[in-house]
């Protein structure tokens, strides 16, 4: 069995060869270890590894991994649908946030973060293949909600975040992809983030900008859901 280690190193050589076929710089592309369902161990063991920013979905599961791997460098990101009575937890324990679909959530995690942080770090996420069972904005109505999380002094709006409906063809992810990038940039704002790509599309993603790449199970094997929320 691979260990955590090696799975790193592996995703590390997809990422530099897509960055490559792409003629982009690795560097601007960072991994974010999505370590929903996975305990503790194996996100030190990641650390170990090099990695830094951790994606979890799940608040309660993240608090008592945040609280148990307190003394270590960790940048926390939190990757899932967002219920309005968890925002001043979300607001107060995270660095990132990639799952804003809504004005209502925006508001309360700009009136939650607390002042001695740094402003929260937002991506918008879009439903960009309209899919009824995922979460984000329509397309249509991403420029009014980037407006207005700009008047936000709490927030600081960094890019788009999408989950496409799932393909194995190389063509249609990255023809999804692309359709992210392009509504980023009809924005016309200063934005610097697109977070896209898993396990199964990474090397499209990038070849269609991403800067996060999502990897959960190509880093620390299938998830256990039995014992989640």
């Amino acid at each position: 069995m691979s260990t955590i280690a090696e799975n790193i190193a592996k995703v590390g050589v997809r990422i530099r060869e897509a960055a490559q076929a792409s003629g982009r710089d690795c560097a601007s592309i960072g991994l974010l270890a999505v370590s929903k369902t996975k305990p503790a161990t194996a996100i030190r063991a990641a650390f170990e590894a090099g990695l830094r920013d951790f994606g979890e979905n799940y608040l309660q599961e993240a608090l008592d991994k945040q609280l148990e791997l307190r003394e270590l460098p960790l940048v926390w990101h939190f990757i899932g649908p967002i219920q309005s009575n968890k925002t001043r937890s979300i607001a107060e324990h995270f660095h990132w946030v990639h799952s804003v679909d809504r004005l209502k959530v925006a508001q309360r995690l700009n009136e939650q973060r607390p002042a001695h942080l740094p402003a929260l770090n937002i991506c918008l996420q879009v439903n960009v293949s309209g899919e009824a069972s995922k979460a984000g904005c329509t397309p249509d109505a991403l420029a009014e909600l980037a407006a207005a999380i700009g008047n936000l002094p709490r927030l600081h709006l960094r890019g788009l975040m999408a989950i496409p409906e799932p393909t194995d063809d190389p063509l249609v992810q990255r023809a999804t992809f692309e359709r992210v990038r392009e509504l980023q940039q009809g924005l016309g704002l200063n934005l610097d983030t697109l977070s896209m790509g898993m396990s199964q599309d990474l090397e499209a993603a990038i070849a269609a900008g991403a800067t996060w790449v999502r990897i959960g199970s190509a880093l620390f094997g299938a998830r256990d859901y039995t014992s989640s929320p």
